[in-house]
């Protein structure tokens, strides 16, 4: 039905001469399951058992414990991480009023946003009725639902009487993203840019033209943060918002009367430090900018374009500082900066409200997070344009990783502060580091390493060098100072392809072409020693160091003109290998084998063999089991090692459970230092429920390392968990290489080809 809905769509826009964006967001909203949101079970429902403990008759239980306590509904529901996003659709985007079910496909994305950026679960709800006593009617019965509820695209001035209605009512966070998100995306802006010209809250003149939800908004918490009542002008379609106007007005206009001569636009900007657009497509001119003060600061916020261009503003005031609505120009004014992460601060302590203090609170996070050096892989995700504090740079940009950990403890503490937290937050640096693992687990795991890295950079080899992927890898893993990229290629071919996808040309990168080099020759004399007993002519070698970059690759680095390497792109798994190992050797006394790192509900698991060993003996079991442990500790975990089986301690016996039996009393008589047992199935390994009918057992949590008995079982496993959805993969990776080299699989993204150089780069380090 999603293919067929798709293709009479795309026909009818094609007919309708449409814009080949209309026609791709026709065909990303309809493709597959139509819409963008689903709903996913948190817990297993796959036995009469899970059944009976969700739902009848075991879910009686904390039916029965939240009616004594309504507290514990944070507990044992999904209430305390669930945003309700709830509008009308009388004010949608900047298309008017298109009612409830056009508006639709806004709130879904409001919905995506939230999980995208903050882990928040949301759903949306629209209300169709434009009465505004029906609409608050309708929401507030929906409180024991939910978390919080983020109203959106609801025009004015019913927003006003919605918010705050329902504010009253609820005793959930209520918050009309289009007034406030703006207002604090815009107020940490202007903390900068005043900042950057040298003014002063208390003595800077703003005007601020649209007097809807979100010109409101801003001037009310400009107000808040020091901006004085009489520096501040208002204008609406009808001019200025003067005392004792009487013409278009209303109760939240008159509240920002000022007694002021200016009756037009114009007239309030001559000599105003600052101004707010909220209003529409060139509502200013060029002659309304050059009669400003000296330094102005400019926010343009119309959407989709902005009331003055930035072009327009730097041809008559090359020293303005501006702002805008939009992503091609700098400092955008994007409330995805803002309501994820106040939602999620909010949450986090169990708000009962959102007020001036949390909203302030994460204005000055945004805005001194903008001071902050900016990590180079930030600069990586937007063309390695240069993101340093200034007027270009005065707010953070959207996909920034650090505003997780940044905003939603500001947020908190300020609920906390002032008394509308109901859990409050004990340890608030552990509260950062989960924040900052929360959208990415094996960030946890990975930063030690990343770290070390960092300290003692390394030159690593690139091997399949012409590749999109393996360069936009490379540049990336330069631009974050984590070592010295080395791509094997054709130089013209590497310089057109980052011309063509918009990479700029990177003096850090070394190309080198294997068929040019003038280590050619060594490598190949190199390579013929220790192939000329194993049937190779030297011709055969020659061709290998031309031809095979995986071969010229590994060879730099047994020779030392190069710390470590990463392949994969172009080449299975196992030719990959192959290839390499005709170079380097296993570390002398250690087992050559494969481990993947699964990340699963914020948990991090281990899983061994999954690449080399087909049939392990007990003794490589017992060795890959050891090996594997201690990778588990490198990356900043204490291992739990179950050695995997589809029988229980004997139950049933086979050839195949008796060898890790038999691993497991190898493990004895080495007096590891780590907790492990087995033979055991792997449901009885991860489930602690299970665990326990085996008192006996060493291990008493669940385990993180899995050794399992063949590479056919390790395998299906793996690729497995990795299509069914819902895991995070780092690996395979290659333990037991005399040098560091790692293999990425064949569709591998550039991230996890820097994940995988990083890795190889911790193994260099000895």
């Amino acid at each position: 039905m999603g293919t067929n809905f798709h293709s009479e769509t795309s026909r009818d826009a094609d007919a309708k001469g449409t814009s080949a964006l209309e026609r791709d967001t026709l065909l990303m909203h309809a493709s597959g399951r139509p819409g963008k949101i689903e709903v996913v079970p948190t817990k297993p429902l796959a036995t009469q058992r899970d059944l009976s403990l969700a739902y009848s008759p075991g879910v009686a239980f904390p039916c029965l414990h939240i009616a004594r306590d309504p507290s514990l509904a944070y507990d044992y529901t999904a209430k305390g991480n669930l945003v309700a996003v709830i509008s009308n659709g009388t004010a949608v985007l900047g298309l008017g009023d298109l009612g409830a079910l056009a508006g639709k496909p806004v709130m879904e994305g409001k919905a995506v946003l939230f999980k995208r950026f903050a882990d928040v679960d949301s759903i949306d709800l629209e209300v169709d009725t434009r009465d505004v006593e029906e609409f608050i009617g309708a929401v507030r019965y929906l409180g024991p639902s939910f978390g919080g509820i983020n109203l959106e695209d609801i025009k004015a001035p019913e927003c006003f009487i919605i918010e705050q209605r329902l504010r009253e009512l609820m005793p959930i966070p209520v918050f009309h993203d289009d007034q406030h998100g703006t207002a604090i995306i815009s107020a940490a802006g202007l903390i900068n840019a005043l900042d950057l010209t040298g003014r002063d809250m208390a003595t800077v003149k703003v005007v601020v033209n649209g007097a809807g939800a979100a010109g409101i908004a801003c001037i009310e918490l400009a107000k808040a943060m020091g901006i004085r009542h009489e520096n501040v002008i208002l204008c609406d379609t009808k001019g200025t918002i003067y005392q004792g106007r009487t013409e278009g007005m209303n109760q939240w206009k008159s509240a920002h009367a000022v007694p002021t001569k200016a009756r037009t636009l114009a007239e309030a900007l001559e000599g105003a430090d600052v101004f707010f657009g909220l209003s529409v497509k060139g509502a200013v001119t060029a002659e309304m900018v050059a009669s400003m003060a000296p330094r102005p600061i400019i926010f343009a916020m119309a959407n989709p374009d902005p009331e003055i261009t930035p072009e327009e503003v730097k041809a008559v005031r090359s020293d303005a500082i501006i702002a805008t609505g939009r992503s091609d120009y700098p400092n955008q004014i994007n409330n995805v900066l803002g309501f994820p992460y106040i939602f999620r601060g909010a949450l986090d302590v169990r708000a009962s409200t959102i007020n001036e203090a949390m909203k302030i609170a994460a204005a000055r996070a945004i805005a001194a997070l903008a001071r902050e050096d900016v990590p180079d892989e930030v600069d990586a995700a937007y063309s390695g344009r240069r993101l340093r504090y200034g007027p270009d740079y005065i707010i953070p940009v959207p996909f920034d990783p650090r505003l997780i950990s940044s905003i939603p403890p500001a947020v908190a503490k300020a609920a906390m502060d002032s008394g509308v937290a109901r859990k409050p937050i004990v340890d608030m640096n552990g509260y950062k580091r989960e924040l900052a693992a929360r959208l990415d687990p094996a960030s946890a795991g990975m930063q030690a390493i990343t770290e070390a890295v960092k300290a003692a950079p390394k030159r690593v080899v690139f091997a399949e060098g012409e590749e999109e992927k393996q360069i936009r890898a490379a540049v990336a893993f330069s631009n974050a100072g984590l070592g010295h990229p080395i791509l094997l290629g054709r130089e013209e071919r590497i310089r057109e392809t980052m011309k063509n996808i918009g990479l700029p040309a990177a003096e850090s990168l070394d190309i080198i072409n294997s068929r040019i080099s003038p280590r050619t020759k060594d490598y190949t004399d190199m390579l013929y020693r220790r192939l000329q007993r194993r049937g190779a002519l030297y011709r055969d070698v020659q061709r290998q160091v031309n031809q095979e970059r995986n071969i010229f690759g590994s060879l730099m680095v047994q020779a030392g003109d190069a710390d470590a390497m990463v392949t994969g792109l172009t080449r299975n798994y196992w030719q990959a290998f192959e290839e390499i190992k005709k170079v380097i050797d296993p570390t002398p006394g250690e087992l050559l084998f494969g481990m993947t790192v699964f990340v699963v509900k914020g948990k991090l698991v281990f899983m061994a063999d999954t690449t080399v060993m087909e049939t392990p003996t007990p003794e490589q079991l017992a060795d890959i089991a050891v090996q594997t442990a201690q990778k588990a500790r490198q990356m900043g975990h204490e291992p739990r090692v179950a050695m995997i089986s589809y029988s229980n301690f004997g139950n049933p016996s086979s050839e195949r459970s008796d060898r890790m039996r038999e691993a497991v009393a190898l493990l004895d008589a080495r007096k590891v230092d780590f907790d492990y047992d087995g033979e055991m199935a792997a449901d009885v390994a991860l489930d602690p429920e299970l665990l326990s009918h085996f008192p006996f057992c060493r291990l008493k949590e669940p385990a993180n390392v899995l050794v399992m008995p063949g590479l056919y079982s390790a395998t299906i496993a793996s690729k497995l968990l990795q299509k069914l959805g819902g895991v995070s993969v780092i690996g395979p990776i290659l333990v037991g290489l005399a040098k560091p080299v790692q293999i990425t699989s064949m569709d591998a993204t550039a991230n996890d080809i820097v994940n995988m150089a990083v890795l190889a780069c911790h193994d260099a380090l000895g």
